[in-house]
This record gives C-alpha cells, structure tokens and sequence, in this order.
C-alpha cells in the first residue's frame, strides 16, 4: 500500500513546496509532486493522510548525543540504549549515533555491545530511531578540556586500545584531540573504517590541526565548546601567539563543524556567524544533550555510573557542579526552532543542517537525510509552530506526539 502525504509545507533540501504531495512506498519515497497537479487515486492500495498544511519535513539526523528520559548511552544496558534513542525519536531524530563519554575501555565496550543489540535485535518496547553507528567521543581528549566528562579518564589514543572499538564495525565518528600523541595514528586508523574523523576537547594549534588534517581529520565538535583559542594556545605553547581549532575550521573550506542551538551555548550573534562563515554545507546542529532531557531540574549523573560526573539541570540547560556550562538538556527539535526564530536562519537552512549535512558529513546522504524520491522515508510533521506532532521512520508512523 502506498501512504500518500498531502496537503503538506513539504521541506525540501533547498525549498519548501507548498501544498505539496509526498507518495511513499514501502520504507521508501516514490513520488514528490505539487497537489495543484493531479490528486492520488483513492482506493484500497492508498492510504492518504492530510496533513492540513503542517510542514513535512526530513527526520532529524544527531551525530552528537549522549542520553535522555533518564538515561545515557554510557549506562551499558541496551534498555537503557533504547530509552535514550527513543527519547529523541520524540523529538523528531530518525537517525542518530550514540555518542561515548571519556571512560574505561571496559565500560566503551559495554556501551558498544548494548548498541548491537539495540541494532541487532531490539526489544519493541519503544519504537526507535535508526542507529546508524556510534560515536567514538572521548576518552582521547586533552584533560583540560574535558568540560564535562570525566578528567581522570583522558588518555592519548593507543591502537591496541582503539582497534579494538573499530573491529566491532560500529564506530562511524571518531573524535581525538589533535595535540595528543597518537592523534595521527588514531585519526589514519579512523579514516580507513570509513568514519568521520573529528577533532574535539582540544588545545590543539594551527599547526597541529594541519598535520591532523594530513591524517585525515575533516570535522570540530562543538564549536567554541572545550576547544582552543588563539589565547588558550599562547598559554600552552608561547609567544608567538598561533592560530587555534577556530582559525583553522575557518579557514580551511573543506573543515566541517557543528554548534549547540539551545539558546544558552551560544549567543544568536555567533550562532549567525558560524552559519555565515561555514554555510549550510559544512554546518551541523547537535544536541550534545544528556540524560536530563525531558526530565524534571535536578542532579544528574553524566556519563557512566561508575565514574561520571554530576551536572545540574535547570530544565533549560546543563551546568556543572561549578556553575560552568555543561551539556544541553533539550533535543535536536529545539535546534531547529531556535535557529529559525531566534537566529533569523531560513527554516530550509536549519532544517538542512539538522539532517541533510549530517547525513552527508557522515555518509549516509544516499539513503537519508532529504525528501527526494528514493530516499528513506524519514519524515516529521511539524506544527506551523515547529513542534513535533507526528514520525514516521522508514515509511512507518513510528509515533504521534
């Protein structure tokens, strides 16, 4: 049976269609169309919804996440995979990567076995998202810089640690810090898995940034996020004074980056400016958020149970013990509106980065991450407000809102 998707704002990769049709077909999408041509067939083999003028939009794509409802990637159950995955399904993420925390290599490999089984055979106690691959996110990272995470665990990469995360064929980004030793190995050996090769919780310089570029680093997390600047290297290397991650990611076209849009990160005037400077090609919307997510304010634990650290929750935004900005708390959905509304970015544009640039930073543009005929059938119904009513993943409604 064909769904056909009609009366929709259907968000394109550089458009919206107004009033448009969407035909899917299986897990797949056949047919785009604009309504004013001619209406689908009734009968038996359709299944026509109105949408009565909500945008249709592509399902969200998170490459930077580490939990919610409770739960966090880290906790090395996969209830407790699928509660944090289902969790952004909520939000409007068809796809997403687990993301690590800085951890022991014992708790890294508990956390990757309950994603395969996530993957592999999972529950149905809550409809899930698509894991396309998980995030390698610490423990390389320089110590001071570890924000959040867990400083004690910050360790320069070794392959007979780090070969061991690749071989389980999971691992699709990988993030090292480019100052440590190691870093080029780890990034060479990254790139040969095929993953996105990311620099993040550095104090790397400009120099330092090339050689790793050399390696086959192509990404930043979080800009302006536990990441250097031209000061943080001067009082690391001397005078005198050098580029840092910031100058290098801007100038270096083909460098990607990414920036939390919770409103509390990062003022609208640089969130404008990194939109500006990299564009819609080379620009992400994460969520970096945490367990706290779509729960009440409050002391949560982040990262593993055994030895993360706690954080604050406001309701609005994660800070640590000591008052400094820690992990949001709100999904990729809030993203989206506040880049829009907030920021002044066209909704195609913050749309775009929230799904077809993920999609293809990491490689899976192929498959996902817009609506054109042939691609997966990951598609949100946004209110005129921009809030999630309903997701469908793989041509399924995986939940109404």
């Amino acid at each position: 049976m064909k769904q056909v998707f009609r009366n929709a704002r259907v968000i394109l990769r550089d458009r919206i269609l107004d009033n448009g049709i969407v035909v899917c077909e299986g897990d797949r999408i056949v047919e785009i169309r604009d309504s004013e041509r001619n209406e689908p067939e009734h009968g038996d083999q359709y299944d026509v919804v109105d949408l009565g003028g909500c945008y249709l939009s592509p399902g969200f794509i998170d490459i930077h996440l580490h939990g919610g409802l409770g739960a966090d990637f880290m906790d090395g159950t996969q209830e407790a995979m699928e509660l944090a995955c289902f969790a952004h399904l909520k939000h409007g993420v068809t796809t997403l990567f687990p993301t690590t925390t800085t951890a022991s290599e014992e708790q890294i490999l508990r956390a990757l076995d309950s994603a395969r089984k996530a993957i592999e055979s999972p529950t149905g106690q809550w409809p899930l998202p698509r894991i396309e691959g998980i995030h390698l996110y610490g423990p390389y990272f320089a110590a001071e810089k570890s924000g959040c995470h867990n400083k004690e665990a910050c360790r320069a990469p070794s392959p007979s640690e780090f070969e061991r995360y690749f071989e389980t064929g999971l691992i699709k980004i990988a993030t090292c810090a480019a100052e440590l030793a190691g870093a080029e190995s780890f990034y060479r050996a990254a790139k040969e898995w095929g993953c996105l090769v990311t620099c993040g919780h550095s104090n790397s310089s400009w120099t330092e940034m090339e050689r790793a570029f050399e390696a086959g680093m192509r990404h930043v997390d979080h800009f302006w996020c536990a990441m250097s600047s031209v000061q943080s290297v001067r009082s690391r290397l001397g005078t005198p004074m050098q580029g840092s991650m910031l100058e290098f990611v801007l100038g270096t076209p083909e460098m990607s980056t990414e920036v939390i849009a919770d409103g509390w990160h990062l003022s609208p005037e640089l969130l404008r400016f990194a939109w500006r400077m990299k564009g819609v090609e080379r620009l992400c919307l994460v969520s970096d958020c945490n367990r706290a997510m779509d729960m009440p304010p409050g002391r949560y634990l982040f990262g593993d149970a055994e030895d993360g650290g706690w954080i604050l929750s406001d309701g609005k935004v994660g800070r640590g013990l000591d008052g400094g900005l820690a992990s949001s708390v709100v999904a990729l959905d809030s993203m989206v509106r506040h880049m829009h509304i907030a920021v002044g970015v066209p909704l195609v544009d913050a749309v775009r980065m929230a799904s077809f640039t993920p999609a293809e930073r990491t490689g899976i543009s192929d498959r996902t991450g817009e609506i054109a005929v042939g691609k997966r059938a990951d598609l949100v119904v946004l209110t005129n407000q921009l809030q999630v009513r309903q997701v469908i993943v793989g041509g399924k409604i995986a939940l109404t809102n």
